[in-house]
């Protein structure tokens, strides 16, 4: 896209200065680019953080889990799955600056905690 041939040398100042303005439109053009991935960036993915536990004393191990999936400002999503004999339950939650609108398990607010120490 930038470079698609080899440049030949430029034979005077003119073609200097007008190789140059080229570079230096092209670097802004780059660095306009940079900005918006950047600002699209944000609002992606970021922290993910993954919990297991064992919420009832007659399920053996943790199959029960929380995960939050978080971007840059921690707005994202919280799901649950509560695991038992007689079956599994998941919930999913908005969390929105960090926070819920929804009651929050104590797994679910450590889940959230240890994303917003990242």
């Amino acid at each position: 896209m930038f470079f698609k041939k080899k440049q030949t040398e430029p034979e005077n100042i003119e073609d200097l200065l007008s190789a140059f303005n080229d570079l230096k439109s092209k670097v802004e053009f780059l660095e306009l680019e940079i900005a918006n991935l950047r600002e699209k960036n944000k609002k992606m993915i970021q922290k993910v953080k993954l919990i297991r536990f064992n919420p009832f004393s007659d399920v053996g191990g943790d199959q029960s889990f929380s995960i939050s999936l978080l971007d840059e400002n921690d707005n994202g999503a919280l799901i649950t799955s509560f695991y038992s004999r007689e079956g599994s339950s998941v919930y999913g939650k908005p969390i929105k600056n960090g926070k819920s609108s929804y009651p929050l398990s104590k797994e679910e607010q450590e889940v959230l905690s240890v994303n917003k120490n990242e």
